[in-house]
């Protein structure tokens, strides 16, 4: 006896019908006007392609140099690769997360590789992630600054470091604010609600 798939509300919905009204005929164009985004994420994964290969790029670099390297010319190389990596994590939240928030439902359910959180994907869990990924963007930014500054015969300055420093400062400051924003706007039944 074979068991029928499970389907999902959105497949039990009755199929919508184009408006007859004027009024109906923009709204339902305005709504069809999110597919236009759709290009855009599918140059992003273009972009993540790139950094796919600058990635390989440094690598085999630093495999090829690694005997004449310094120790901290190698932590730079490693954050390098690590940089690239946390660009391409955020490539990956903002195409899927992005596409999924504002485009259409991406179907993998039950797909033992769907990412924990697209499950309760939405624009302030994405903005949140977001500003995370940004923050430890930056974190590894302002890591090499600080060792190269400490190395001699470096050409960034006390004022580049004290900037980069603020800028930081800055990005977590706002990650913080827009989690708490989050929490507020959304509370969960732990909170009392």
């Amino acid at each position: 006896m074979s068991q029928e798939p499970e389907r999902t509300e959105s497949q039990m919905a009755p199929k919508p019908e184009r408006p007859k009204t004027p009024a109906g005929t923009i709204g339902w164009s305005i709504f069809a006007s999110r597919w236009l985004q759709a290009p855009l994420y599918i140059g992003l994964i273009v972009a993540q392609a790139i950094y796919v290969v600058k990635f390989w790029k440094k690598l085999v670099d630093v495999t090829i140099d690694f005997p004449h390297m310094s120790e901290n010319d190698i932590m730079l190389a490693v954050l390098g690769l690590v940089d690239v990596v946390m660009i391409a994590n955020l490539l990956i939240m903002v195409i899927i997360g992005g596409y999924e928030t504002f485009v259409s439902r991406i179907k993998v359910d039950n797909h033992p590789d769907q990412p924990e959180w697209l499950s309760h994907v939405n624009a302030n869990v994405l903005k949140v992630k977001l500003a995370m990924a940004i923050v430890g963007i930056s974190s590894i930014h302002l890591l090499k600054t600080f060792i190269e500054y400490g190395t001699e015969g470096t050409a960034i300055t006390e004022t580049e470091v004290m900037w980069q420093t603020i800028i930081h400062m800055t990005f977590v400051i706002s990650a913080i604010g827009l989690a708490f924003i989050d929490r507020y706007l959304s509370p969960t039944k732990e909170d009392g609600i």
